[in-house]
């Protein structure tokens, strides 16, 4: 299995790598430093057009984006949340996703039972809105609406999309007062993805298998 993670160079995005070679996998990582096999700053459309071009031909059998910011934690409401991180996150979060998916639509299509698999978070939830981090939960939640609408596009094309909460990590993002490992979240979510298929297609779904409300 040929996967491509975003984000590939920390936290989450580098312990799925990790996992997935260990299993004897073929793994592209990018990163937006250069520190990835491929340099992929996922909001650049020229930058995934290049990937895109690097990498035809070969099919992709499961795509993770991963790959995202956190930029308003601890913003206040009065003076905070700027324009300019309203811009910057979206950027990342959401078109970045989109933007990747576009690009490798072809070799998603090469491949046989191919597979997305979105990280959002809980706190793209309606139903849990303890109020804060404004625009990450914007950003989180509109990753959620277009994975669910991808899933209903790419079904006729045999191509399954799942979105999913990674858990509260023990990364730079999360924090050290977090509650799992970023190994325990790798492995939870890969088993997620392994239960990934046209019939679950659109779920949104914890790391530990559990539905999350929308």
């Amino acid at each position: 299995m040929q996967v491509l993670i975003t984000g590939a160079n920390r936290g989450v995005g580098q312990a799925l790598a990790a996992l997935y070679r260990d299993a004897g996998h073929t793994v592209i990582g990018t990163a937006r430093d250069g520190s990835g096999d491929e340099l992929l700053d996922v909001t650049d459309p020229g930058q995934q057009a290049a990937l895109g071009k690097r990498l035809e031909g070969q099919p992709i059998d499961l795509l993770i984006c991963n790959a995202g910011v956190y930029l308003d934690k601890g913003q206040k409401l009065d003076g905070g949340f700027p324009a300019d991180m309203w811009a910057r996150e979206f950027a990342v979060n959401v078109t970045g996703v989109f933007l990747t998916v576009q690009a490798l639509l072809p070799n998603l299509r090469l491949a046989k039972d191919a597979k997305i698999a979105i990280i959002s978070s809980q706190m793209a939830s309606h139903e849990r809105a303890p109020g804060g981090s404004y625009i990450y939960r914007a950003s989180k939640a509109a990753a959620l609406n277009l994975g669910r609408n991808l899933s209903s596009d790419l079904k006729h094309q045999g191509i399954a999309v799942g979105i999913y909460h990674p858990g509260w990590v023990q990364t730079d993002m999360g924090g050290q007062a977090a509650e799992i490992t970023v190994s325990q979240a790798a492995a939870g979510l890969a088993g997620r993805f392994d239960h990934l298929s046209l019939t679950t297609t659109g779920c949104f779904e914890t790391w530990d298998g559990r539905a999350h409300p929308y």
